[in-house]
């Protein structure tokens, strides 16, 4: 499946994507009062971008540059834009890590 064909509604969406950008987590209040972490990515391929939220342990499992999987997806509408999301039954794997950034580089002294 190609990013280019998700459409709001969308279901048992199966998806091999790369991550594009990730913003910093936040923390919000459910309409249960529940307190959550979550970040939005961008995932990319071929045909176009489209937003995702991660929520929880899958925040620290993805980087910017890394290549993933989304199985079992849906996607959603956020804001009158069309949302990727895992939900209670869909997973996300990242399937090859990324190149760091070059700002997050870090070069050793050499040995003399």
């Amino acid at each position: 499946m190609n990013i280019s064909d998700l459409k709001a509604g969308a279901s048992d969406v199966e998806l091999e994507a790369t991550v594009a950008e990730k913003q910093e987590p936040r923390e919000v209040i459910t309409k249960y009062g529940k307190r959550l972490n979550v970040a939005s990515i961008t995932l990319k391929d071929d045909t176009g971008t489209i937003a995702m939220s991660l929520w929880g342990k899958d925040i620290d499992t993805v980087s910017v540059g890394d290549r993933v999987k989304i199985s079992k997806g849906y996607v959603g509408e956020f804001k009158g834009t069309p949302q990727l999301s895992t939900g209670k039954y869909g997973k996300i794997e990242v399937l090859g890590k990324g190149e760091a950034p070059e700002e997050e580089a870090v070069d050793l002294p050499e040995d003399e």
